[in-house]
């Protein structure tokens, strides 16, 4: 009996202790809550917007049908420079890709403008910095929603390289709908339809799914794709597709969940309403839904945007690819070179109709990447260059980058200047013989004059996400960090891999190259909306922090 009276005791003591943690967490919870603010309410560049209108809404000079080609921009998704055998790739052979280098001219040091996903696509589609209208960061619809959650976050190992933001005040959930590209900016695609073009984008958007900032609103007159930064390729019960999740990788599983049923952003739409239930391989599709756009259009100029998610996660390789690889033993590093193969046998298809259908000769053909390979899901490593996506070192910023036009450029040219993906909007700005507007500024340089040595230049190449911050003039290649507080210069001629900080040895470059960047940076604006995490890259050579 005395011990049943214990053991009594014993629980209803054990109850309450357990009930006072409870309380204790919840009033945690409660007080410890993140809370939405005002003070992250986006501005837009109301001038910008009224310009915007009135540029679009002028008569175009009118130019002779035979003057106008045809733009064609193929985007790849987290693909390194190096995953193509044109530039020296040697686990995967991507000869239909390299064709268009060969065909036209392959730059050798090709640049994004950031080193993640929509930024990139942003300043790509522009023509301009996306630093000067606020797209600096990557867009989120999700923040920690208190510091327990943060805590948590920073302390387990599972989300590392993730490193989360403190904040105890996040944007309001209105205010997250509206980060996307902002409605003062003039995309490619909205001044070749002012200029009697069919537009058309086919693939993955990732400049946000409110009404204003979808592709439909933006210049685009047909749309079929996704808004999220992934979907599945496949759904998860086709047996002719091998599924390999990253162990261990807390984007990846993120990526997966969320891709899941093909559900909200990662949803399937054609002209940005009609969702599409689409059982075939997604980056085959892609290019039956590209040619069947060309067949439409081709009685008239068209321009077609073609963003392939491929060979971004989640990993979904086709089996008749994912078999071509069995030398690969890692599963990661087997589907990644299946779904280039894959990537690349579809721009040959592509490439082959337009040949068949007497389309080659007048169509300007770009090819290029978002940003590098993802080196932190164990993909690909980029070598010989340093990092991958998310970093400002050469493996996060340095792309594949290839433009052909028949009959315009000498087969088989190769540029070793620096050029940015900036460059494609004045290049078919110039190539068509648009008027832009004069009420702001464009960043890039023609490269179709470039290619034929017609002009010969030698410029700054700048980036910014918060506080990591780069620049590139000629050989030398500056970083500076104020999160970390380092400052590293690097001389690309004779050190590509970034392993050797010169900063001290030439003050004068630091110099030159600072002044320089505080000119860029006084043309720029604050981002519009705060990041959610930072990304901690590690390597043989130290630690780096990056803003994502």
């Amino acid at each position: 009996m005395f011990c049943n009276h214990k053991l009594y005791i014993y629980f209803m003591r054990t109850k309450v202790i357990l009930l006072l943690i409870c309380l204790f967490i919840l009033t945690s919870a409660f007080f410890l809550r993140t809370k939405e603010s005002e003070k992250f309410k986006i501005y837009w560049n109301e001038k910008l917007i009224k310009g915007k209108a009135n540029y679009l809404a002028e008569e175009p000079e009118v130019i002779s049908s035979h003057e106008r080609p045809n733009v064609i921009i193929i985007l790849a998704d987290d693909l390194g420079q190096t995953d193509i055998s044109l530039y020296g790739g040697t686990k995967v052979s991507t000869p239909n890709i390299d064709a268009i280098g060969k065909n036209g001219v392959t730059f050798a040091e090709g640049y994004i403008t950031s080193p993640v996903c929509s930024p990139s696509r942003a300043g790509l589609l522009t023509g301009r910095y996306q630093q000067r209208f606020g797209h600096e960061i990557q867009p989120s619809n999700r923040y920690l929603k208190s510091m327990i959650e943060y805590y948590g976050f920073k302390l387990l190992p599972r989300f590392r390289p993730l490193s989360p933001i403190k904040m105890k005040e996040v944007p309001e959930a209105e205010e997250r709908l509206r980060q996307g590209l902002p409605p003062s900016e003039i995309t490619i695609a909205d001044v070749l339809k002012k200029y009697d073009y069919q537009t058309g984008i086919i693939g993955k958007w990732h400049l946000g799914a409110a009404d204003f900032a979808k592709p439909c609103a933006r210049g685009f007159d047909y749309q079929y794709g996704f808004y999220e930064a992934f979907t599945l390729y496949s759904p998860k019960s086709d047996t002719s597709v091998t599924d390999v999740p990253v162990k261990g990788d807390f984007m990846d599983k993120h990526q997966w969940n969320e891709a899941e049923g093909r559900t909200g952003n990662c949803a399937i739409l054609r002209n940005c309403c009609e969702r599409q239930e689409e059982s075939k391989y997604l980056t085959d599709k892609l290019t039956d839904e590209a040619i069947a756009y060309i067949d439409r259009s081709k009685t008239k100029p068209f321009f077609l945007y073609l963003p392939y998610n491929a060979p971004h996660a989640p990993l979904q390789a086709q089996n008749k690819y994912y078999s071509q690889f069995k030398n690969i033993k890692d599963p990661v590093k087997r589907a990644y070179a299946a779904m280039i193969k894959n990537l690349d046998d579809e721009v040959g298809r592509l490439m082959n109709y337009l040949k068949e259908n007497g389309l080659e000769e007048n169509t300007i053909i770009f090819f290029l990447s978002d940003n590098g390979g993802a080196v932190y899901n164990g993909t690909t490593d980029n070598f010989p260059y340093r990092g991958g996506k998310l970093t400002n070192f050469e493996g996060g910023i340095r792309v594949p980058f290839m433009m052909q036009w028949k009959g315009k450029i000498q087969p088989g040219t190769t540029v070793s200047t620096p050029v940015i993906s900036l460059d494609i909007f004045k290049t078919v700005a110039n190539a068509v013989g648009i008027t832009l507007p004069t009420d702001r500024d464009y960043d890039g340089i023609d490269l179709l004059a470039l290619a034929n040595h017609s002009i010969n230049t030698e410029r700054a190449l700048c980036w910014r996400s918060e506080f990591s911050k780069g620049i590139r003039k000629g050989e030398w290649k500056m970083l500076m960090n104020e999160f970390d507080k380092t400052n590293v210069l690097y001389n690309l001629k004779t050190d590509v891999r970034e392993t050797r900080n010169v900063f001290a040895e030439h003050p004068k470059v630091v110099e030159a190259l600072q002044k320089e960047f505080n000119a860029w940076e006084k043309n720029m604006i604050q981002p519009l909306w705060p990041r959610v995490v930072n990304y901690v890259y590690k390597d043989s050579l130290g630690t780096s922090t990056f803003a994502f």
